[in-house]
């Protein structure tokens, strides 16, 4: 049976919740594996596990109710090992590593930003800073709608324009948040999403972070702007004893909890 890893923390971490469920239909008991100076929160692998709602929110739930007492490295939903041997040879192998990323992610949380265009909000919003698509969309007007070649150029000039927009938002939501933040990890492309954008906050300032997300929303009204968090730093700690090939950073967030 393989073992399933929810996360890594120092051996001395002071309430790491053995004993507790974890995935599974029953849940699988979790519990801790040691090496050197390190411990994984681990339990026995469900066969066939899927990220099924009810299983991404224990596997979140692992984490967070050990992060309440200190640092721990989370792992990606579906991270899975051979068996234990595995896992203990991993933290003994990666041992300066994983001591380097408890430290420099300890009292932080991500927070995953998503963001979008209105459509009715950016068309008005494209209409009113491009002189070109106001004159197209005059002149199809006082035509009666244009020709079938005008409407084409008018739709391809506005298609443009929400495409260049979309960059500049992007670019403008991760300028505005990113110093209230200590790191930024840029996910990949997001069906419906122009940004997805993940952000390193200091728990401490986390007010601060999201005051800066409710600025962005002011400063641009066009902009649909989703944040998930406090979530644990999914995107800032590199594969671990038994990351899967493209799992989804912070697949928990979609969730909804949080």
């Amino acid at each position: 049976m393989s073992t399933y890893v929810y996360g890594i923390a120092a051996r001395s971490h002071p309430a790491l919740p053995e004993g507790m469920g974890g995935v599974g239909d029953p849940p699988r008991p979790v519990r801790i594996l040691s090496e050197g100076d390190l411990s994984a929160l681990v339990s026995d692998g469900p066969e066939d596990l899927r990220p099924k709602r009810r299983d991404l929110l224990a596997h979140q739930n692992v984490l967070t109710e050990a992060g309440v007492a200190g640092c721990v490295l989370p792992m990606r939903f579906g991270s899975a090992a051979p068996d234990e041997d595995a896992v203990t040879a991993v933290l003994a192998e990666r041992a300066e590593h994983y001591q380097e990323r408890l430290r420099a992610l300890d009292g932080r949380v991500e927070y995953n930003v998503k963001g979008n265009h209105v459509e009715d909000a950016v068309l008005h919003h494209v209409m009113a800073e491009n002189a070109q698509i106001r004159a197209l969309a005059e002149a199809n007007r006082q035509s009666e709608g244009g020709s079938y070649d005008d409407k084409l150029r008018l739709g391809e000039a506005v298609a443009a324009a929400v495409k260049a927009k979309e960059s500049e938002d992007a670019a403008a939501l991760r300028s505005a948040l990113e110093p209230a933040a200590d790191a930024v990890s840029v996910g990949p492309e997001s069906t419906g999403w122009l940004a997805n954008v993940s952000f390193l906050v200091p728990r401490a300032s986390a007010e601060d972070f999201l005051a800066a997300v409710e600025r962005v929303r002011a400063a641009l009204p066009h902009l649909e702007v989703r944040v998930n968090g406090p979530l644990p730093p999914y995107s800032f700690v590199e594969p671990g004893p038994a990351e899967p090939a493209g799992a989804a950073a912070g697949a928990a967030a979609d969730t909804g909890s949080g």
